[in-house]
């Protein structure tokens, strides 16, 4: 087997085991409320650090003093 197969073929079974493991979660009400609630608590708190820290990458960049 090649590096190029053996890639493909790898790529296809995490591809597999990732659609399993949302099929599992989707169906399986208790699984899909705690997938809800780390899906509101990253937005609650991963997207406003991202915005804040974009915001003080551009205030640095632009070249003005606080």
């Amino acid at each position: 087997m090649t590096r190029h197969n053996a890639r493909i073929a790898a790529n296809l079974v995490v591809t597999a085991a990732g659609v399993a493991a949302a099929y599992v979660v989707m169906t399986t009400p208790p699984l899909r409320r705690a997938a809800v609630r780390a899906a509101r608590l990253w937005l609650g708190a991963a997207v406003p650090a991202l915005l804040v820290n974009q915001a003080r990458e551009a205030w640095q960049q632009s070249g003005r003093r606080a």
